[in-house]
């Protein structure tokens, strides 16, 4: 059978499990959609003339050294660049260069150039596809230096979609609310009682790209904008839908972050967004006033000298610099006024009626110190002077864009420890009690600005590994802006620190995010996890890389290091590189500029020590039996009963629509194909041990389809226009949970053998909705979810005798303000509850199902409280999954990642499943004490399963 790669994923609390977008959507954190070409060899000569690095997958090299190759063609640089692959086609495999490679830009630096192209198949764009070539000009005439990057040679899908724009769009949208808080029992509408729901998401559609899997899947492209509607959170996900079934297949989050996002809190109030407008382009400079020089203090208490305008329509003096970009673009450094506006309604839109900060005087005051402005605007001119100074480079795009900073945002109303870069502004969180204003770190806001470097020149998509180069490139120049500016040692132990400088009274070491020397490794430290969880480890692993770097710096000198690292940036990577080829780049940037072989050693050997070598990922060890390696999929389920499994996969290389397979719980047996390869995307298995059901998505809606294990025809149950979550089967009966159009919520239903239609359970209203099935021993339990008044619900738990069409509502201990997923066995079920708004705890709760005997197996108000997010049960254990949020201004590391954890049928005690470092997730029980789940320690996503809890891990 196939041996797919895969993809990890997290659980969600609503038993709708998101990845990218659910809970068995297993993205690699190794690679995005691309195995990681191998690193350079360890450095000591230059290499000789012509130095070839294979590609991966591709007859097109990765990197090419040593060229001294004259150009023939004349006109722009992009001309020669196509005209010399296309000269070299027995080395590149190019077929025809001027029609398969779009001119990206032209970096240019005295007399060296270099040419960004972005690779076409049959004439739609490939994600990732970008191959780089770097020339020098002397006297009118070229010579090709080198290049690298990737262009995918075994593309061959076809181009025509099956589905069109709208459809894409609208299951973008219902992927993303999938991954976000509102899954759990589906979207409120506010359609009643005149409450006022929150803006649904929306979604804009730029056009067909090809996934860069295998031979190519065709996918539409969507950005997904808007406000979480359970939280407020600002959300800003790039969604790829499958272009002939119409699956999500790829989803990321766009908002770089300095600090991981904070975890989201169940049951958090839904705001409605502001209007927006645009923010000022960097093509279109704002009048110029005169340039005035001004002071202001800093929040550490230092006098500094500000760049301002006169702004005589406002009649005062503003955070307006025009002096840096006066001879070139004409634009300016400003810094706005965001106070009182959350997070939400800033984040990749400009936000109605704010100002830039202003002040009657040149002289700017205390307000706009304890605001963060008079730090924002200062930090904001020290990191372009370093990078025009260092590198000759003229704002973030090189070409004098528009820096815009955005001060004081919060989180309706309350403190925001947080900043990012959206792609267009720096916005920078109000801090707290503890911690200042976020810009007050000059290294949080040369790293915010360091992201619109690195998106304006190698792209590196914000997902896995290439995201985790992002920060951790955003980390380097960042730290390296602030401990240049401050004089400090790079031999001091303290020399790593970010954010160090932002607590008012936390010693810096206890108030550091991160530290560029905490000496991870990836054998050692690296975390898999899927990308519903901070974008696949974009922060969790960013400092083994960053380390490195780091590394390098306090070995070779700030300067030095800091060429080499802008070089390797700027000239050699591109949008999917991961770590190897972070190091292979790092290399080859450092041979280029002519750095002795001694200090190329040294290089090589910081790589070295991090555990940046070839196939790393192989020295990842695990306490699990493997049931199934490489799922390589995502938003989907895993399934157990009556000793079989059943998953999801894919091929090889992550490129066909995914088939179900089965197997049995020993391992042993051969492997059983269940579904038919039909074009069709076959997610969400359930079985008994009989039979497998799942839900196949296509371009016309979902279906409901069943066949037995042991053999026999597939026959189609039900059809839906929308997904179907939670499926469950038994004896032929089968559960799921659907909502059958756009807007309305979930609602929890189940079908009989021979049921033409399925049987729902009462809601009530269509504000109403039932979620997160189980089913066993002919008894159907769910959560409910009624509508009260003025945005307000009540949440309870039911268990219905289908026999007798009887229906138990399970006591409570307390008043939930939300319900998690439901589990039953013959004797008991169990359920989550949150009654207290406390940043996720719950409580893992149990009745006998008449509804007596109800009690908390594990407390919400307890030292000890799991924050549960999902639970499965047998006869003899309940496990469950728990994810202990980053507190605030902190980072994630292994301890908040989702953990599986087993009490017996009567809660005595607990222990953790399986001490595997990365994320565990999609648990099923299967029987006894054994559990089946999707692990993501290895950087892929594994179907695993242990036979005994491991205990307290330590």
């Amino acid at each position: 059978m196939r041996r797919p790669r895969a993809r990890a994923g997290r659980p969600r609390a609503s038993g709708i499990h998101s990845g990218i977008t659910g809970a068995a959507a297993l993205i690699s954190a190794a690679a995005l959609v691309v195995p990681a070409a191998p690193a350079h060899a360890a450095a000591t000569p230059p290499p000789a003339p012509g130095k070839v690095v294979p590609g991966q997958r591709t007859a097109t090299p990765a990197l090419v050294e040593g060229l001294r190759e004259p150009v023939r063609a004349t006109g722009s640089a992009a001309d020669a660049a196509r005209a010399h692959l296309a000269e070299k086609r027995s080395r590149y495999r190019i077929a025809d260069p001027r029609r398969d490679l779009d001119p990206v830009g032209t970096t240019a630096a005295g007399a060296s150039e270099t040419v960004r192209l972005q690779q076409r198949h049959r004439g739609v764009r490939v994600l990732g596809g970008q191959y780089v070539v770097r020339m020098e000009k002397k006297d009118g005439t070229r010579v090709v230096t080198g290049t690298s990057g990737k262009y995918f040679t075994g593309l061959s899908t076809g181009v025509e979609p099956g589905i069109g724009e709208d459809l894409a769009v609208e299951r973008a949208v219902e992927a993303a609310e999938a991954r976000l808080s509102t899954g759990a029992f589906g979207r409120d509408d506010g359609a009643e009682d005149g409450a006022a729901a929150a803006p649904p998401l929306t979604g804009t559609a730029h056009g067909l790209v090809v996934l860069p899997r295998g031979a190519g899947v065709l996918t539409h492209h969507v950005t997904v904008r808007g406000t979480d509607p359970a939280t407020g959170a600002p959300v800003l996900h790039e969604v790829y839908i499958d272009a002939r079934a119409g699956h999500p297949v790829l989803q990321y989050s766009g908002i770089k972050t300095f600090g991981a996002p904070a975890a989201r809190t169940p049951g958090a109030a839904a705001r409605a967004g502001a209007a927006a407008a645009p923010a000022r382009a960097a093509d279109d400079p704002a009048p110029e006033e005169p340039g005035v020089q001004g002071s202001g203090v800093k929040l550490d208490g230092k006098l500094v000298e500000l760049q301002l305008a006169q702004d005589a329509s406002r009649a005062e003096y503003v955070l307006r610099d025009h002096s840096r970009m006066r001879d070139s673009s004409k634009n300016v450094l400003a810094t706005w006024d965001a106070r009182g506006k959350n997070v939400g309604d800033v984040s990749g839109t400009w936000p109605d009626g704010i100002k830039e900060f202003g002040s009657p005087t040149a002289a700017f005051g205390k307000e706009a110190t304890e605001a963060g402005a008079v730090d924002a605007h200062w930090a904001a001119g020290k990191v372009y002077d370093y990078y025009k100074e260092a590198h000759g480079r003229n704002s973030l795009n090189g070409r004098g864009m528009t820096v815009n900073s955005l001060v004081g945002v919060t989180y309706f109303g309350m403190p925001y420890v947080n900043a990012f870069w959206d792609g267009s502004k720096m916005v920078y969180g109000s801090g707290d009690a503890e911690y200042r204003p976020l810009s007050a770190g000059l290294d949080v806001v040369g790293h915010e600005m360091t992201h619109g470097v690195v998106e304006n020149s190698a792209g590196l998509v914000y997902a896995g590994q290439s995201g985790a180069m992002n920060e951790a490139i955003a980390d380097y120049f960042g730290n390296a802006v602030k401990t240049d500016a401050s004089g400090a040692p790079m031999d001091s132990p303290d020399s790593g620190l970010l954010g160090d400088t932002l607590c008012r009274t936390k010693s810096p070491r206890e108030c550091a995010i991160r530290d560029l020397n905490d000496g991870r490794t990836t054998s050692r430290s690296f975390l898999g996890v899927g990308f519903g969880t901070d974008n696949g480890g974009v922060h969790l692993n960013s400092t083994i890389f960053s380390g490195a770097l780091w590394d390098i710096r306090e070995d070779l000198g700030r300067t030095l290091a800091d060429k080499i690292v802008y070089k390797a940036l700027t000239e050699y990577l591109t949008p999917l590189d991961g770590f190897t080829e972070g190091r292979a780049a790092v290399l080859a940037a450092a041979r280029a500029l002519g750095v002795p072989a001694k200090d190329l050693t040294t290089a090589t050997r910081a790589f070295d020590a991090h555990g940046i070598v070839p196939n790393w990922e192989l020295a990842i060890g695990v306490d699990t039996d493997q049931l199934l390696g490489r799922l390589n999929v995502t938003d989907t389920n895993t399934g157990s009963g009556g000793g079989w499994w059943a998953v999801s996969t894919s091929d090889e290389t992550g490129s066909e629509p995914y088939s179900i397979w089965a197997g049995r719980v020993d391992g042993t047996g051969e492997k059983k194909l269940i579904s038919p390869n039909d074009g069709r995307y076959h997610t969400n298995p359930a079985t008994d041990g009989k039979t497998v059901v799942w839900a196949a998505r296509g371009p016309g809606g979902v279906d409901v389809l069943s066949r037995p294990l042991a053999g026999g025809p597939v026959k189609k149950l039900w059809h839906n226009r929308k997904d179907v979550h939670d499926l469950r089967v038994e004896g032929g009966t089968v559960a799921f949970a659907a909502s059958v159009r756009p807007g309305l919520p979930l609602r929890v239903a189940y079908l009989r053998p021979g049921d033409e239609a399925p049987t729902w359970m009462d809601t009530g209203g269509r504000r109403n909705a039932t979620a997160m099935p189980s089913l066993v021993g002919g008894k159907l339990s769910y959560a409910k979810r009624t509508y009260a008044h003025l945005g307000r619900y009540s949440y309870s738990v039911h268990v219905r005798d289908l026999a007798t069409g009887t229906t138990t509502v399970m006591p409570q201990l307390g008043k939930p303000i939300d319900m998690g997923p439901t589990a039953l066995t013959s004797k008991h079920v169990y359920w989550l509850a949150d009654e207290t708004d406390d940043q996720g705890r719950r409580a893992l709760r149990r009745a006998n199902l008449d509804g007596t005997g109800v009690v908390d197996l594990s407390k919400e108000q307890a030292p000890d409280a799991l924050y549960a997010t999902d639970l499965t049960a047998s006869e003899e254990a309940v496990t469950v999954t728990s994810q202990v949020p980053a507190s605030p201004g902190g980072q994630p590391d292994n301890a908040t990642l989702a953990k599986l954890w087993q009490f017996p049928a009567d809660g005595a005690h607990r222990g953790r499943v399986s001490c595997n470092r990365g994320e565990q997730s999609a648990a099923v029980a299967a029987g006894g004490k054994r559990v089946i789940w999707i692990d993501a320690t290895t950087g892929y996503g594994d179907l695993v399963t242990r036979g005994r809890p491991a205990g307290n891990c330590g």
